[in-house]
């Protein structure tokens, strides 16, 4: 059994990773040489990685390829798009080559307001709680000037703060909702900053206050951060045509095809099962380019899957309309996304990906990323209502199997070409493989 270790994030880097090859790994040596293989030749780039996060003995590569043709808004992109998945580059790919000569995709930031919370217990009278926060109210904001100052001499800082009553769900359980503009910056420590000084000022002046009777000042504080579900942080994309140049499919109508795309849409939106991999499609796009650019593809997740099942029921996030020959497909999610501060900065990768997106700002960037999931939206459900899902992704997936079974470069060519006109699946490849091999 291995035996716990202190002190390892004191340790060198090599040191960790002679630890972790040594107490968990069969063959050391080789664990060594492979966590070498990834690190950047380049020691000064290099250590920025290893600065990046603590513990690190290596660097993950994940592919970064390239969704050209998108025409948002009138202007063109090259969207970058960091993920394993096979098919999703692809996918965005061909949906943007569609709606390309069909309108492109129009865009609009309907709001940018983030939130965070300071949450606390009370047992005291409300209504001497709502006195005392009317009073201090200015004095939460004045003495977190420091800290908004330069924010707002840029056009952002604390937009509100209200006290909020969760009583009903919680014994003397009560919160300062708080919302900020942020501009170009994600605004994570900004907000986290902002609500701890909010924290502060408020227990101290609570008990101090003549607002209160006897030990009713005693405010007890829990936590103060900021909140990743930012419902009033939205975008809406969009793309439209004329039903008759729906034309995807031979073996479909246009207007067959606007119908089938309806009636798929409509089902994600009321049965939870189908709307959660409609929706994990969606974040496929979304994810992809939150994670090209440095931004946190986690607090995206989890705030728009909370927007998904805001109305008690988790639905569709894309909602589809045939309307006097009109074919429109949209989707409006919350975004908080920054162009400014952590890896945006510092990730060469990721500062050359915002140079592909003709350095955006906050707001065009939550555009283009609302694009790559409603283009990969778009590109998944159509091959669900036509060809069905598998055709096409397992055409993409063939070279990963490929590689799982050690093909060289003359087998892949050959078993490409061969499966150009056959239908793809595990099974068949390997068949294949084992045929040109002569081991069947």
């Amino acid at each position: 059994m291995t035996d716990p270790i202190l002190g390892f994030s004191k340790l060198s880097k090599q040191e960790k990773i002679d630890w972790v090859a040594e107490q968990y790994t069969h063959d050391p040596a080789q664990t060594k040489k492979l966590l070498l293989q990834y690190w950047n030749a380049d020691t000064t780039l290099q250590k920025l990685h290893d600065e990046f996060i603590e513990n690190t003995i290596s660097n993950y590569y994940l592919p970064l390829g390239i969704a050209p043709n998108f025409l948002i808004n009138d202007k063109l992109y090259a969207i970058p798009m960091a993920i394993e998945e096979s098919s999703v580059v692809a996918a965005a790919s061909k949906a943007a080559k569609f709606w390309l000569n069909r309108g492109g995709f129009k865009t609009k930031v309907l709001a940018t307001e983030k939130i965070g919370q300071v949450h606390f217990m009370y047992s005291g009278n409300p209504e001497h709680l709502e006195a005392f926060f009317k009073n201090v109210k200015p004095k939460l904001i004045e003495e977190a000037k420091p800290l908004t100052a330069n924010m707002e001499k840029r056009g952002g800082g604390i937009s509100n703060i209200e006290l909020r009553n969760k009583t009903s769900q919680l014994k003397d359980y009560y919160q300062l909702h708080c919302t900020f503009e942020t501009l170009d910056a994600m605004g994570a420590n900004f907000i986290n900053s902002c609500l701890e000084q909010f924290a502060k000022t408020f227990e101290v002046e609570a008990g101090k206050s003549p607002y209160f009777e006897k030990e009713e000042g005693q405010i007890e504080i829990v936590m103060s951060i900021l909140s990743n579900y930012v419902p009033n942080c939205l975008v809406r994309a969009e793309v439209s045509c004329a039903v008759e140049e729906l034309t995807l499919s031979e073996a479909v109508s246009p207007g067959e095809f606007a119908e089938k795309m309806i009636r798929a849409i409509a089902i994600a939106d009321v049965e939870p099962h189908r709307a959660v991999t409609h929706n994990k499609g969606i974040m496929n796009g979304i994810d992809a380019v939150v994670l090209a650019t440095g931004n946190d593809f986690r607090a995206v997740e989890a705030g728009v899957h909370a927007y998904a099942a805001k109305e008690g029921n988790y639905k569709s996030l894309t909602h589809a309309s045939l309307k006097d020959g009109i074919f429109k497909f949209w989707i409006e999610l919350p975004l908080a996304l920054g162009t400014i501060g952590g890896l945006t900065n510092l990730h060469p990768l990721v500062k050359l990906a915002m140079e592909i997106l003709h350095k955006p700002s906050a707001e065009e960037l939550m555009q283009i990323v609302a694009v790559a999931g409603l283009a990969q939206n778009f590109a998944a459900v159509s091959s669900l209502v036509t060809t069905g899902i598998q055709e096409g992704h397992m055409k993409m997936h063939l070279l990963n199997i490929l590689n799982q079974l050690g093909a060289t470069e003359i087998e892949k060519n050959k078993i490409v070409d061969y499966f150009k006109n056959h239908t793809v699946t595990h099974s068949s490849v390997v068949a294949e493989f084992n045929k040109l091999r002569g081991t069947r």
